[in-house]
C-alpha cells in the first residue's frame, strides 16, 4: 500500500453493499507515504521508501513481470539533474 486512497476508495464501496464483514491485505506497506490513517488489516511486509518493481508491479510498463519483488536504483528512474553523484575514493 502506498497512500492508501485507492484502498480506502474500494474499500468504501464494498462497505456501502452492507457485507457481514471486509478485511482488506496488502503484499507491501510503504507506511511513510501514507494519506490518512487507514490501515490494511492484513500486512506481508512493511518496507521503506524505496521504489520497489516486480510481482505486478512496474517502471514504464517494465520489471512488471519478474517472480521476485526488486528495488530500483535511483539512477534508473529519477531525473539526472536531481541525482547525487558519486563520488569514487582516492586511492
Amino acid at each position: 500500500m502506498y497512500t492508501g486512497i485507492t484502498l480506502r476508495a474500494v474499500t468504501e464501496k464494498i462497505l456501502a453493499l452492507k457485507p457481514a464483514s471486509i478485511r482488506t491485505c496488502v503484499l507491501l506497506d510503504k507506511k511513510e507515504r501514507r494519506v490518512g490513517n487507514f490501515e490494511a488489516d492484513y500486512v506481508g511486509f512493511r518496507i521503506p521508501n524505496l521504489f520497489v518493481v516486480g510481482y505486478g508491479l512496474d517502471f514504464a510498463e517494465r520489471y512488471r513481470n519478474l517472480p521476485y519483488v526488486g528495488v530500483l536504483k535511483p539512477e534508473i528512474y529519477a531525473p539526472k539533474e536531481t541525482q547525487v553523484p558519486v563520488r569514487k575514493a582516492a586511492r
